[in-house]
């Protein structure tokens, strides 16, 4: 399940009707969808897409988009660490990202113009948007895994626009778990010293 880190407030949130009241003032929306048995370890990206149509159908039709992909991003993947460093800065795009995690984790930081810097952590389960032209970054979890169902306003993709000194090295991009919100409250895992 989801949860947010906002690190100049000291503060998580994990309850799930407090996510979505705490990112609904900057046009973000979470949802969490059932993922227990629906697709097999083995999963295609087409078999992915065919299951959880019925959702997508919705989102595209709600939101004005187009198209969905699926992508896969492990340890194994070509180039990692040249894919990653492309969504590591602080950037913003010209229609909403929209993400799925089908399973993985990952952290999505925004820095809203209207709020503090926060950290959405998003696991199997969580689907998510970051709104057009907000500046935001995206880091993966230590095991580097995470396949998302992706949509697009445009056939062709979106593209980062990248934030002349962003703040996105002031922040940790480390994810944070069960063990870390029981133990360590006092502690926040997403600010850099």
């Amino acid at each position: 399940m989801a949860s947010i880190s906002v690190p100049d407030e000291n503060r998580t949130i994990t309850d799930v009707q407090e996510i979505c009241d705490f990112l609904k003032p900057f046009g973000i929306w979470y949802e969490k969808w059932d993922v227990e048995g629906r697709l097999s370890e083995e999963a295609t990206n087409e078999e992915i897409l065919e299951t959880y149509a019925p959702e997508i159908e919705r989102l595209k039709k709600a939101g004005g988009f187009v198209t969905a992909d699926v992508i896969n991003v492990s340890p194994e993947t070509p180039n990692l660490d040249a894919l990653l460093e492309k969504f590591s800065k602080e950037h913003t795009h010209s229609e909403d990202e929209v993400r799925f995690t089908v399973e993985g984790r990952g952290v999505f930081h925004i820095n809203p113009e209207n709020g503090p810097v926060f950290a959405v952590q998003v696991e199997t389960g969580d689907l998510i948007n970051v709104p057009r032209d907000t500046q935001h970054w995206f880091n993966l979890c230590s095991d580097r895994h995470i396949r998302c169902i992706r949509l697009f306003e445009d056939a062709s993709g979106w593209t980062p626009h990248y934030i002349d000194e962003g703040v996105h090295e002031k922040y940790s991009p480390l994810c944070w778990g069960p063990e870390y919100l029981s133990k360590a409250d006092d502690i926040d895992p997403v600010v850099k010293l």
